[in-house]
Parts: structure tokens; C-alpha cells; sequence
């Protein structure tokens, strides 16, 4: 008698996991721009869509090229995605104009307001080498168009130094400096203070329920490129996974503390690049 093999167990369907899209930069060295979010979000669980608005040429401590994709292809990636993906949440990172800029809140808005997504706005303007990465048009629109929008936008202090129209290098001129632009734009803001390069890397979230300082040791020696990239996009991904903006950070910070600590690194000397561990 032939025995015919049991069919195998059907296995149940995964539970669908939640989506976060960046709007973002390619970058090529893969330690900054949608790269470093796509790296982010899988390392939570989440599934990172991509709306490439720049393709940079860059390494650490050096851009080289910048190429903005067609406007009307970023738009056409944005509405694309909102359409077809339960989107929870979306973070932008390099914009570079306010072309681009308006496009993507316009796309935004475009989405119902019952199901739009929580918006978290990286506001990249200066890469770490000190190469410009927006036009000097965007500075406005940002402010005027996206912040607006925002759920939380999350500057360092070269950045809120630009949209508050003045330096800011003290740790103590930092909270009024988060409250006044929670004040001025309606959303959270995750002022990052790690360039201060004191013994605690201390960031400030000023929120509808005040001031929350999150701190860790500063860890030296290491390259910071793509650490407000990686940073932001592990705030969306924690929001995609359902928590709320305090929760949020507060994991977000742990993630990027160990990110830092965990950091790649190739060649020496002037020579070397490195690379934070963006998959911990």
C-alpha cells in the first residue's frame, strides 16, 4: 500500500507590521540619509517605505555631489505610497528646497484627516562636515509649511540656531530655546544637544506637557555621521509601533546610544570612515 505524505501544516499569515515612510536623501556611504532609516526601522520591526527627494554623494566629513530628483517624481512617489500603505507614520529628512518642501506637506495633507499619518520632521540643513544640504528658501518654508504639521520636529543646535536666528552654545539657554519654538510652530521639539560635547549628551523634548530632559554619557572618538538620521527615524519607528511621543524618545535615545557605541570602523588616520550600528 502506497501512503501518500501529509500535506504540510498551513502556516498562518504574519500579522501585517506597521509602515513608516522617510522622505529622505540617498546616501551613498549608507550611514545617513533613507539608508540609516530603512536600517532603523527593520531593526524595530517596522516596514520602511522610501520617498528619494536628493541623491547625495558623500562619505564622513565630506559631500560631494548633491542631485535633486524631479519634483514631480517625489510627488508622484509620495502619493503612490499614502495610497496604497496604512502609513502610520512619516519622517523627512534632507528636503533640500521649498519645492520639495511644500510638495510633501501638500501630499500630506492630501491624506484624510482621520487616517493621516504622525509626522516627524528631521529639519537636515548642515551635514556634520559643515557642507550645506538646503537651499536658503527652505529655511522659510519649513517653518511656515511643515512645522505646522509636525508631531514632533527634532533640530541639533546648529539647526534651531538657524531657525531661531540666533547661536545657541550653552547647555542653560537650551530650554528656553525648545519652548520658544514649541511655542512659535504648535509641535513637540526634540532640541538635541550632543554638539555640545559635554560628559552627558543631554537632549530637551518640550511638549504640551512641559520639559523632558533625556540624557546619556557622551561617548568620544566616535563619527557622528547619520546620528540625527538614526535618531529621528527610531522616533518614528517607535511611534509606528504605537507608543506615545515621551515613550518614544525616551527609546528613541536609548537606541541611539547604543547605535553610537556599537560604531563601525575602516582604515586609519585621516582616512578612516566610520559608521554607527544602526542595526542594534
Amino acid at each position: 500500500m502506497t501512503t501518500r505524505p501529509s500535506p504540510p501544516a498551513r502556516l498562518s499569515p504574519a500579522p501585517a507590521a506597521p509602515v513608516a515612510l522617510t522622505v529622505a536623501g540617498s546616501d551613498c556611504c549608507s550611514g545617513a540619509g533613507l539608508q540609516a532609516d530603512l536600517k532603523v526601522f527593520s531593526a524595530h520591526r517596522v516596514h520602511g517605505l522610501t520617498a528619494v527627494t536628493c541623491v547625495v554623494s558623500e562619505i564622513p566629513h565630506h559631500v560631494s555631489l548633491i542631485h535633486p530628483v524631479p519634483a514631480d517624481v517625489i510627488a508622484d512617489q509620495l502619493r503612490l505610497l499614502l495610497t496604497a500603505y496604512p502609513v502610520a507614520v512619516v519622517k523627512t529628512g534632507m528636503l533640500y528646497n521649498a519645492e520639495i518642501i511644500r510638495l510633501t506637506a501638500d501630499a500630506l495633507l492630501a491624506v484624510p484627516a482621520a487616517r493621516r499619518p504622525l509626522l516627524v520632521v528631521d529639519p537636515v540643513m548642515v551635514a556634520t562636515s559643515g557642507d550645506p544640504l538646503i537651499t536658503p528658501d527652505a529655511v522659510a518654508a519649513y517653518q511656515e509649511i511643515l512645522f505646522p504639521l509636525a508631531t514632533v520636529i527634532t533640530p541639533n543646535l546648529d539647526e534651531a540656531s538657524v531657525l531661531l536666528g540666533r547661536s545657541l552654545k550653552k547647555a542653560a539657554e537650551i530650554p528656553a530655546a525648545a519652548a520658544e519654538l514649541h511655542a512659535r510652530h504648535g509641535c513637540a521639539v526634540l532640541l538635541k544637544g550632543g554638539h555640545l560635547r559635554t560628559a552627558e549628551a543631554v537632549d530637551w523634548l518640550q511638549d504640551g506637557q512641559g520639559l523632558l530632559i533625556l540624557s546619556a554619557p557622551y561617548l568620544k572618538g566616535v563619527s557622528t555621521h547619520g546620528t540625527g538620521c538614526t535618531y529621528s527615524s527610531a522616533i518614528a519607528a517607535q511611534l509606528a509601533l504605537g507608543k506615545s511621543l515621551r515613550p518614544a524618545c525616551r527609546a528613541a535615545k536609548r537606541f541611539i546610544t547604543k547605535a553610537i557605541a556599537g560604531s563601525l570602523t575602516w582604515g586609519r588616520g585621516t582616512k578612516q570612515v566610520q559608521a554607527l550600528c544602526q542595526w542594534r
